[in-house]
């Protein structure tokens, strides 16, 4: 709330004043406490009109009241709620249109979509090859990192939201549909990551603890904080899934710890027809037990008006957005099932590697036949691992799609296994890897594609990937007994007429910032914020191709990397290279190059 400070004037009028001056001083102030309290009054109202909307709706009276000319959504739900009631646009001619939320029209089903930039921020972010900035580190002070919080909330955060234009909406040119989101914990994570390996002080430097430093009382403790007390932020991407809920549920009722876990949920769905992710089954005032009541505190849902949703990409932007300081990072979609004590174990193979800059990440085994129900206990001695990738086409270019993945019993025991990609359904990290990698906010109608920019990305910055030993959690895929529910559940893409055209150029820049399609011209894909959402310094794209067998020109893989990776070669091979301070692998010092065996000999 903005705070108007004042003083109201006073009279020191003698006795012999006259009468006359006494009630032009009585009405001169008079006047101006009026005007004080006219100005304090409008104020006021602006401020609510910026609080937290508890019930999930906006103050559409005050909204008349200040006469805004710009639509503004989102507030607390538990958070927020951003929806299209009543949001008002301008079409290319001028006119003023109106979009419901019952029936929304595709307002320009064209491939064109805009370039989605402003001019002055585009002038900023002029294109270069590297698509990094030119930092000279020399001298440079550490980076300023927020203080740790303990337990912490999003819905605690008055006046930290800000208000962005959808990306959907302005790749078609409805510039005036806006949100209001979280704000990034860290805004700038080239400020971090400074362009190259970031030193382990500063990586110790993030990342909250459950029990405060018993001398200091700082949450932020490095490695000195207990295994068992160092915070976990669970982010899930939902889009109208039933199970949503009873995948919080599970996270909750089945973690060691569950007080140094947090779950941020990125909620999209029909209100009035989907169930909101953080509802229970039943009023907390009748069964005050259920995770959903228990672990409220614990919980922040962020809900969407499914209109808006334009795939995983933006949807887990919004859930990095909604980090805030915790020791470990886990991405889950929202129709999966958790372990006993799943924290406790994930946690013990993050610290296994020796890797700080590890990624445990992976594709999920389905639910049936995984879990023992009477224990939670996984009844699976097998673990699948990422190694099988090939070309397709879609949305006007050809990217790399991550195909079925292998899953036997470990090669390697004792530690999670080195593996080349990354896995959006499950990942789980140092709470820095989303400071230093957060998904794209520019990339609206991407499904496939999001995997190879979030990996390659967080290649160049210092990261590596590995499949853990143990799963700790299971897919309730549309297979077998679950499959008449789950093929009932919409999906995003019945929004696409409505943001039609604008997925082609988001393809465009997310494979240019990846160094994936050099046949094209970068001016045909936008640059804006591309620092931000860019690569590091640490390692580039094109090693990444060369090590692993990917030809982006002649869009070509060398087959069977799986023989490499699977049998464990590549984690011997590539482990000995780990630096001693435990800052990720040192692929300078590796001159292997992967060819198809079958094809070139082993």
């Amino acid at each position: 709330m903005i705070r108007r400070s004042f003083s109201l004037p006073t009279s020191t009028a003698s006795s012999s004043s006259s009468n006359n001056n006494g009630k032009n001083n009585n009405r001169l102030g008079i006047l101006l406490i009026c005007t004080v309290l006219l100005l304090y009054t409008i104020g006021l109202l602006e401020s609510i009109y910026h609080l937290p909307v508890p019930n999930h709706r906006r103050r559409a009276w005050i909204g008349k009241l200040t006469k805004r000319g710009v639509v503004s959504f989102g507030g607390n739900i538990n958070l927020s709620k951003t929806g299209l009631s009543d949001v008002q646009y301008v079409d290319g001619e001028g006119k003023v249109n109106k979009l419901g939320s019952d029936s929304v029209e595709d307002l320009d089903d064209d491939d064109d979509g805009g370039d989605g930039s402003d001019e002055s921020a585009e002038s900023d972010n002029k294109h270069n090859n590297n698509g990094n900035r030119n930092h000279d580190n020399k001298g440079q002070q550490q980076p300023p990192i927020p203080e740790a919080r303990w337990p912490i909330s999003i819905r605690d955060e008055d006046g930290n939201f800000e208000d962005v234009v959808h990306p959907g909406h302005k790749a078609k040119h409805h510039s005036d549909v806006i949100m209001s989101v979280p704000r990034f914990w860290i805004d700038d994570p080239v400020s971090i990551h400074q362009n190259k390996l970031m030193s382990r002080d500063l990586a110790m430097r993030i990342g909250s603890c459950n029990e405060p430093d018993p001398l200091t009382n700082s949450r932020s403790r490095g490695d000195a904080c207990p295994p068992s007390e160092r915070t976990i932020y669970v982010a899930i991407a939902s889009y109208r899934d039933y199970q949503c809920r009873d995948t919080v549920t599970s996270i909750f009722s089945r973690a060691k710890n569950p007080q140094r876990v947090r779950v941020g949920v990125v909620d999209q769905i029909v209100e009035g027809e989907d169930g909101p992710c953080d509802a229970p089954y039943a009023p907390c005032s009748s069964d005050p037990n259920q995770m959903l009541c228990r672990w409220k505190d614990r919980l922040d849902v962020f809900q969407v008006d499914a209109p808006l949703a334009i795939g995983p990409v933006f949807a887990r932007h919004l859930g990095h957005r909604m980090y805030r300081g915790e020791y470990y990072y886990m991405q889950s979609d929202a129709h999966v099932t958790f372990t006993q004590d799943w924290d406790e174990d994930i946690v013990s193979q993050q610290e296994a590697t020796g890797d700080e800059m590890a990624v445990l990440s992976t594709y999920l085994t389905d639910i049936e036949g995984s879990i023992d129900p009477a224990t939670g206990r996984s009844l699976r001695d097998t673990r699948p691992i990422m190694c099988n990738t090939d070309y397709e086409d879609g949305q006007g270019n050809k990217y790399l799609r991550h195909g079925s993945q292998p899953e036997a019993v470990p090669t390697v025991r004792g530690m999670p296994q080195l593996q080349p990609y990354w896995a959006a359904g499950y990942s789980f990290s140092r709470g820095h890897f989303v400071v230093n990698v957060p998904y794209d906010f520019y990339q609206p109608m991407i499904f496939q594609g999001e995997e190879m920019s979030i990996g390659i990305r967080g290649f160049t910055i210092g990261y590596d990937f590995y499949a853990p030993e143990r799963s700790v959690c299971f897919h309730h895929y549309a297979n077998g007994a679950n499959a008449p529910k789950r093929n009932r559940v919409k999906h995003f893409w019945e929004n696409s007429n409505q943001y039609a055209g604008s997925g082609v150029k988001a393809m465009y820049r997310l494979l240019g910032i990846v160094h994936m399609n050099p046949e094209i011209d970068g001016e045909m894909w936008d640059h804006i914020e591309e620092e931000k959402y860019g690569l590091g310094g640490v390692r580039t794209p094109e090693l990444f191709y060369e090590t692993f067998g990917i030809d982006v020109v002649n869009k070509r893989t060398e087959h069977h990397l799986c023989q490499f990776v699977e049998t464990g070669n590549m984690h011997k091979k590539f482990m000995s290279f780990l630096r001693p301070d435990g800052m990720g692998i040192d692929y300078s010092q590796i001159d292997y190059r992967f060819k198809d065996p079958l094809k070139h000999g082993r």
